[in-house]
Protein backbone atom coordinates (compact mmCIF):
# COMPACT_ATOMS: atom_id res chain seq x y z
CA UNK A 1 0.00 0.00 0.00
CA UNK A 2 1.30 3.10 -1.08
CA UNK A 3 -0.02 6.99 0.58
CA UNK A 4 1.09 10.29 -0.79
CA UNK A 5 1.66 12.38 1.76
CA UNK A 6 1.60 16.16 0.91
CA UNK A 7 3.31 17.83 3.66
CA UNK A 8 6.26 20.86 3.44
CA UNK A 9 7.20 21.01 7.24
CA UNK A 10 10.07 18.66 7.31
CA UNK A 11 9.62 17.55 11.11
CA UNK A 12 5.71 16.55 10.53
CA UNK A 13 6.72 14.79 7.26
CA UNK A 14 9.68 12.59 8.85
CA UNK A 15 7.47 11.40 12.11
CA UNK A 16 4.19 10.61 9.57
CA UNK A 17 6.24 9.34 7.09
CA UNK A 18 7.82 6.59 10.18
CA UNK A 19 4.50 5.84 12.02
CA UNK A 20 3.09 5.29 7.84
CA UNK A 21 6.48 2.43 7.79
CA UNK A 22 5.68 0.86 10.89
CA UNK A 23 2.08 0.37 9.41
CA UNK A 24 3.41 -1.35 6.65
CA UNK A 25 2.68 1.72 4.22
CA UNK A 26 5.20 3.34 1.50
CA UNK A 27 5.33 6.79 1.69
CA UNK A 28 5.30 9.18 -0.98
CA UNK A 29 6.75 12.35 0.03
CA UNK A 30 5.92 15.94 -1.55
CA UNK A 31 6.79 19.27 -0.23
CA UNK A 32 4.37 21.06 -2.04
CA UNK A 33 0.61 20.99 -3.76
CA UNK A 34 2.06 20.94 -7.76
CA UNK A 35 4.37 18.30 -6.75
CA UNK A 36 1.70 16.46 -4.79
CA UNK A 37 -0.76 16.46 -7.72
CA UNK A 38 2.17 15.31 -9.95
CA UNK A 39 2.94 12.12 -7.80
CA UNK A 40 -0.44 11.65 -7.33
CA UNK A 41 -1.05 11.20 -11.41
CA UNK A 42 1.80 9.02 -11.60
CA UNK A 43 1.71 6.92 -8.72
CA UNK A 44 -1.77 6.49 -8.14
CA UNK A 45 -1.75 5.95 -3.80
CA UNK A 46 -4.36 4.47 -2.17
CA UNK A 47 -3.92 7.21 0.07
CA UNK A 48 -3.26 10.92 0.48
CA UNK A 49 -2.60 12.96 3.89
CA UNK A 50 -2.32 16.48 3.32
CA UNK A 51 -1.73 20.05 5.06
CA UNK A 52 -3.35 22.84 4.55
CA UNK A 53 -0.91 26.03 4.65
CA UNK A 54 1.51 25.00 2.12
CA UNK A 55 3.72 27.56 -0.55
CA UNK A 56 1.71 27.50 -4.02
CA UNK A 57 -1.31 25.71 -3.43
CA UNK A 58 -3.02 25.07 -0.27
CA UNK A 59 -4.36 22.06 0.81
CA UNK A 60 -7.82 22.69 -0.22
CA UNK A 61 -7.09 23.25 -3.74
CA UNK A 62 -5.11 19.88 -4.03
CA UNK A 63 -7.83 17.75 -2.92
CA UNK A 64 -9.82 19.40 -5.41
CA UNK A 65 -8.24 19.09 -8.00
CA UNK A 66 -7.88 15.15 -6.87
CA UNK A 67 -11.02 14.40 -7.26
CA UNK A 68 -11.27 16.21 -10.37
CA UNK A 69 -8.71 13.89 -11.42
CA UNK A 70 -10.15 10.87 -10.25
CA UNK A 71 -12.18 8.60 -13.25
CA UNK A 72 -15.83 7.61 -12.58
CA UNK A 73 -15.72 4.89 -10.04
CA UNK A 74 -12.62 5.89 -8.69
CA UNK A 75 -12.33 7.01 -5.05
CA UNK A 76 -8.71 7.51 -2.89
CA UNK A 77 -9.35 8.43 0.62
CA UNK A 78 -8.17 12.42 1.59
CA UNK A 79 -7.67 12.73 5.20
CA UNK A 80 -6.19 16.52 6.17
CA UNK A 81 -3.44 16.66 8.52
CA UNK A 82 -3.17 20.23 9.97
CA UNK A 83 -3.05 22.36 12.96
CA UNK A 84 -6.30 24.62 12.13
CA UNK A 85 -8.56 24.07 14.38
CA UNK A 86 -11.35 26.19 13.89
CA UNK A 87 -14.96 24.45 12.33
CA UNK A 88 -15.30 26.14 9.35
CA UNK A 89 -11.91 25.06 8.17
CA UNK A 90 -12.97 21.57 8.48
CA UNK A 91 -15.97 22.24 6.98
CA UNK A 92 -14.36 23.36 4.01
CA UNK A 93 -11.95 20.41 3.86
CA UNK A 94 -15.00 17.77 3.55
CA UNK A 95 -16.41 20.22 1.15
CA UNK A 96 -13.02 20.13 -0.90
CA UNK A 97 -12.84 16.45 -1.18
CA UNK A 98 -11.99 15.23 2.32
CA UNK A 99 -12.83 11.96 4.10
CA UNK A 100 -11.21 12.76 7.31
CA UNK A 101 -9.84 15.69 9.24
CA UNK A 102 -6.96 15.14 11.67
CA UNK A 103 -5.19 18.03 14.32
CA UNK A 104 -1.25 17.73 14.83
CA UNK A 105 0.35 16.38 16.18
CA UNK A 106 -1.54 13.38 15.61
CA UNK A 107 -0.40 10.43 18.03
CA UNK A 108 0.23 7.26 16.19
CA UNK A 109 -2.46 5.40 17.55
CA UNK A 110 -5.11 7.96 15.99
CA UNK A 111 -3.13 7.79 13.00
CA UNK A 112 -3.09 3.84 12.21
CA UNK A 113 -6.95 3.93 13.50
CA UNK A 114 -7.96 6.39 10.87
CA UNK A 115 -5.91 4.74 8.15
CA UNK A 116 -7.45 1.47 8.82
CA UNK A 117 -11.02 3.06 9.12
CA UNK A 118 -10.41 4.16 5.35
CA UNK A 119 -8.80 1.35 4.50
CA UNK A 120 -12.07 -0.98 5.14
CA UNK A 121 -13.57 1.77 3.62
CA UNK A 122 -12.05 1.40 0.77
CA UNK A 123 -12.39 -2.22 0.45
CA UNK A 124 -15.87 -2.32 1.17
CA UNK A 125 -16.45 0.56 -1.86
CA UNK A 126 -14.35 -1.90 -4.32
CA UNK A 127 -16.30 -5.40 -3.36
CA UNK A 128 -19.43 -2.81 -4.09
CA UNK A 129 -17.94 -1.98 -7.27
CA UNK A 130 -17.20 -5.67 -7.96
CA UNK A 131 -20.72 -6.37 -7.61
CA UNK A 132 -21.59 -3.82 -9.12
CA UNK A 133 -20.25 -4.40 -12.31
CA UNK A 134 -21.33 -7.81 -11.92
CA UNK A 135 -24.91 -7.73 -11.96
CA UNK A 136 -24.65 -4.96 -14.81
CA UNK A 137 -23.16 -8.70 -16.53
CA UNK A 138 -25.94 -10.51 -15.41
CA UNK A 139 -28.59 -8.10 -16.87
CA UNK A 140 -26.51 -7.12 -19.95
CA UNK A 141 -26.83 -11.50 -20.26
CA UNK A 142 -30.58 -11.37 -19.27
CA UNK A 143 -30.72 -8.73 -22.21
CA UNK A 144 -29.17 -10.61 -24.65
CA UNK A 145 -31.07 -13.86 -23.54
CA UNK A 146 -34.50 -12.44 -23.64
CA UNK A 147 -34.26 -11.42 -27.19
CA UNK A 148 -33.25 -14.64 -28.76
CA UNK A 149 -35.46 -17.43 -29.41
CA UNK A 150 -34.42 -20.37 -26.81
CA UNK A 151 -35.16 -23.57 -28.67
CA UNK A 152 -33.24 -22.10 -32.43
CA UNK A 153 -31.08 -19.54 -30.54
CA UNK A 154 -31.58 -17.16 -33.22
CA UNK A 155 -33.38 -13.53 -32.69
CA UNK A 156 -37.20 -14.17 -31.14
CA UNK A 157 -40.18 -12.53 -32.34
CA UNK A 158 -39.94 -9.90 -29.98
CA UNK A 159 -36.17 -8.60 -31.16
CA UNK A 160 -37.66 -9.55 -34.79
CA UNK A 161 -40.46 -6.81 -33.88
CA UNK A 162 -37.96 -3.94 -32.52
CA UNK A 163 -35.32 -4.02 -35.51
CA UNK A 164 -38.24 -4.06 -37.87
CA UNK A 165 -39.79 -0.59 -35.91
CA UNK A 166 -36.34 0.91 -36.06
CA UNK A 167 -35.44 -0.44 -39.56
CA UNK A 168 -38.76 0.58 -40.88
CA UNK A 169 -38.25 4.38 -39.23
CA UNK A 170 -34.51 4.47 -40.84
CA UNK A 171 -35.93 3.79 -44.00
CA UNK A 172 -38.35 6.23 -44.34
CA UNK A 173 -35.98 8.79 -43.39
CA UNK A 174 -33.56 7.85 -45.91
CA UNK A 175 -36.08 6.92 -48.60
CA UNK A 176 -34.33 3.66 -49.04
CA UNK A 177 -36.01 -0.10 -49.66
CA UNK A 178 -36.64 -2.47 -46.77
CA UNK A 179 -37.04 -5.71 -47.82
CA UNK A 180 -38.75 -8.49 -45.61
CA UNK A 181 -38.97 -12.27 -45.92
CA UNK A 182 -41.27 -15.03 -44.43
CA UNK A 183 -40.48 -18.34 -44.41
CA UNK A 184 -42.93 -21.43 -43.61
CA UNK A 185 -41.10 -24.89 -43.47
CA UNK A 186 -43.58 -27.34 -45.79
CA UNK A 187 -46.18 -29.58 -43.74
CA UNK A 188 -44.08 -29.34 -40.98
CA UNK A 189 -47.38 -30.90 -38.76
CA UNK A 190 -46.86 -34.46 -40.48
CA UNK A 191 -43.30 -34.02 -39.70
CA UNK A 192 -43.44 -33.39 -35.69
CA UNK A 193 -46.53 -35.94 -35.97
CA UNK A 194 -44.38 -38.62 -38.16
CA UNK A 195 -41.01 -38.53 -36.56
CA UNK A 196 -41.62 -37.04 -32.60
CA UNK A 197 -41.52 -33.14 -31.04
CA UNK A 198 -37.32 -34.03 -30.62
CA UNK A 199 -36.60 -34.66 -34.21
CA UNK A 200 -39.33 -32.05 -35.10
CA UNK A 201 -37.12 -29.50 -32.71
CA UNK A 202 -33.90 -30.39 -34.35
CA UNK A 203 -35.49 -29.83 -37.70
CA UNK A 204 -36.27 -26.20 -36.52
CA UNK A 205 -32.64 -25.70 -35.17
CA UNK A 206 -31.14 -26.74 -38.68
CA UNK A 207 -32.98 -24.69 -40.89
CA UNK A 208 -32.15 -21.36 -38.54
CA UNK A 209 -29.21 -22.39 -39.44
CA UNK A 210 -29.07 -22.56 -42.65
CA UNK A 211 -31.05 -19.51 -42.73
CA UNK A 212 -28.73 -17.74 -40.72
CA UNK A 213 -25.70 -18.73 -42.89
CA UNK A 214 -27.49 -17.23 -46.07
CA UNK A 215 -27.07 -13.76 -44.63
CA UNK A 216 -23.76 -11.93 -45.27
CA UNK A 217 -24.47 -8.12 -44.10
CA UNK A 218 -24.58 -7.14 -40.49
CA UNK A 219 -27.68 -5.27 -41.06
CA UNK A 220 -29.48 -8.63 -41.87
CA UNK A 221 -31.47 -10.46 -39.32
CA UNK A 222 -33.16 -13.80 -39.38
CA UNK A 223 -35.51 -14.94 -36.94
CA UNK A 224 -37.81 -17.42 -35.30
CA UNK A 225 -41.42 -15.50 -35.93
CA UNK A 226 -43.53 -18.20 -34.47
CA UNK A 227 -43.60 -22.07 -34.48
CA UNK A 228 -42.17 -23.33 -37.86
CA UNK A 229 -42.18 -20.03 -39.35
CA UNK A 230 -39.23 -17.59 -39.59
CA UNK A 231 -38.76 -14.06 -40.91
CA UNK A 232 -35.39 -11.98 -42.42
CA UNK A 233 -35.29 -8.46 -42.58
CA UNK A 234 -33.36 -7.11 -45.54
CA UNK A 235 -32.27 -3.27 -44.93
CA UNK A 236 -31.72 -1.09 -47.82
CA UNK A 237 -32.65 -4.24 -50.38
CA UNK A 238 -34.59 -4.24 -53.23
CA UNK A 239 -36.94 -6.79 -54.64
CA UNK A 240 -34.44 -8.59 -57.16
CA UNK A 241 -31.71 -8.52 -54.11
CA UNK A 242 -34.71 -9.87 -51.46
CA UNK A 243 -35.56 -12.40 -54.25
CA UNK A 244 -31.94 -14.08 -54.36
CA UNK A 245 -31.84 -14.44 -50.59
CA UNK A 246 -34.73 -15.65 -50.45
CA UNK A 247 -33.94 -18.61 -53.14
CA UNK A 248 -30.56 -18.84 -51.64
CA UNK A 249 -32.80 -19.97 -48.35
CA UNK A 250 -34.91 -21.98 -50.03
CA UNK A 251 -31.57 -23.78 -51.29
CA UNK A 252 -29.80 -24.04 -48.57
CA UNK A 253 -32.64 -25.73 -46.62
CA UNK A 254 -33.42 -28.22 -49.42
CA UNK A 255 -29.81 -29.25 -49.41
CA UNK A 256 -29.47 -30.15 -45.76
CA UNK A 257 -31.58 -33.34 -47.41
CA UNK A 258 -33.65 -33.97 -43.93
CA UNK A 259 -35.69 -36.59 -44.82
CA UNK A 260 -39.37 -36.20 -44.68
CA UNK A 261 -41.53 -39.14 -45.74
CA UNK A 262 -44.62 -37.72 -44.27
CA UNK A 263 -44.76 -34.70 -46.80
CA UNK A 264 -47.16 -36.30 -49.15
CA UNK A 265 -44.89 -34.78 -51.96
CA UNK A 266 -42.30 -36.56 -54.15
CA UNK A 267 -39.42 -34.46 -52.72
CA UNK A 268 -39.14 -36.72 -50.08
CA UNK A 269 -36.62 -34.09 -47.52
CA UNK A 270 -37.25 -31.07 -45.66
CA UNK A 271 -38.34 -27.70 -47.80
CA UNK A 272 -39.25 -23.86 -47.06
CA UNK A 273 -41.52 -21.93 -48.70
CA UNK A 274 -41.00 -18.32 -48.61
CA UNK A 275 -42.83 -14.98 -49.39
CA UNK A 276 -41.13 -11.63 -50.58
CA UNK A 277 -42.22 -8.15 -49.78
CA UNK A 278 -40.27 -4.60 -50.40
CA UNK A 279 -41.46 -1.09 -49.73
CA UNK A 280 -39.84 2.69 -50.28
CA UNK A 281 -41.63 3.82 -46.93
CA UNK A 282 -42.68 7.51 -47.01
CA UNK A 283 -42.71 9.34 -43.97
CA UNK A 284 -46.58 9.39 -43.48
CA UNK A 285 -46.68 5.72 -42.59
CA UNK A 286 -46.04 5.23 -39.13
CA UNK A 287 -45.64 1.63 -39.54
CA UNK A 288 -44.26 -1.60 -41.16
CA UNK A 289 -47.83 -3.24 -40.87
CA UNK A 290 -48.38 -3.38 -44.95
CA UNK A 291 -45.17 -4.58 -45.52
CA UNK A 292 -46.10 -7.38 -43.32
CA UNK A 293 -48.82 -8.21 -45.04
CA UNK A 294 -47.77 -8.20 -48.26
CA UNK A 295 -45.16 -10.51 -46.73
CA UNK A 296 -47.83 -13.19 -45.68
CA UNK A 297 -49.63 -12.89 -48.65
CA UNK A 298 -46.22 -13.84 -51.02
CA UNK A 299 -45.81 -16.46 -48.19
CA UNK A 300 -49.38 -17.75 -48.84
CA UNK A 301 -48.88 -17.56 -52.48
CA UNK A 302 -45.77 -19.64 -52.98
CA UNK A 303 -47.64 -22.13 -50.37
CA UNK A 304 -50.65 -22.42 -53.18
CA UNK A 305 -48.08 -22.29 -55.93
CA UNK A 306 -46.76 -25.61 -54.97
CA UNK A 307 -44.36 -25.56 -51.72
CA UNK A 308 -41.06 -25.31 -51.85
CA UNK A 309 -40.68 -21.96 -53.92
CA UNK A 310 -40.59 -18.29 -53.15
CA UNK A 311 -43.23 -15.60 -54.42
CA UNK A 312 -42.89 -12.20 -54.07
CA UNK A 313 -45.43 -9.00 -53.58
CA UNK A 314 -45.62 -6.67 -56.05
CA UNK A 315 -43.75 -3.30 -55.28
CA UNK A 316 -46.09 -0.94 -54.69
CA UNK A 317 -44.93 3.26 -54.57
CA UNK A 318 -44.86 5.04 -51.46
CA UNK A 319 -47.96 7.30 -50.76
Amino acid sequence: MKALLIEDTLTSATLVSHQLRKMGITPLLARDGETGIELFQKEHPDLVLLDIIMPGLDGFEVARRIRQLEKEGEWTPIIFLTARTGDEDLEKAIAVGGDDYLIKPVSEIVLAAKVRAMQRIAQMRYSLLVLTRKLDDANQELVRLSSLDGLTGIPNRRQFDETLTREWRRACRQGRPLSMLLCDVDHFKQFNDGYGHQVGDECLRAVARALQAVLRRPADMVARYGGEEFAAILPDTDPGGALRVAEAMRAAVEALRITHRHSGTDLGVVSISAGVATRVPARSQSDSAELVRQADEALYKAKQGGRNRVAAASLRPAI
